[in-house]
């Protein structure tokens, strides 16, 4: 970039950019930041009793999928040990002569 108005374009385009930029954000993290303050979450002791129900039943099911999981892996590790037990080799073919 050895062209002074190449290098004039480039500075100028990403000046605005982080300009825009800086706009935007300066008038989205008020609001944002407002919201936060103003709506407040109200957690009584029935919604905390159902979010812990609802906490318990996620561990049960969860520990029910990695039970699942390690049975499908125990029957896949053995199943292939069984595949890799060596085969006795097939006895020699019984030859007919005449006699």
């Amino acid at each position: 970039m050895s062209d002074p108005g190449k290098v004039i374009v480039a500075v100028s385009f990403f000046a605005t950019v982080t300009y825009i930029a800086r706009l935007l954000v300066l008038r989205v993290l008020p609001t944002v930041g407002a919201s936060r303050t103003e709506s407040k979450v109200i957690v009584d002791d029935e919604r905390m009793t159902r979010l812990e129900q609802a906490v318990e039943a996620i561990a049960l099911e969860v520990e029910r999928i990695s039970e699942g999981q390690r049975f499908t892996t125990k029957l896949l590790s053995e199943r292939a040990a069984a595949d890799r037990l060596p085969v006795s080799p097939a006895p020699e073919p019984r030859r007919v002569t005449p006699h």
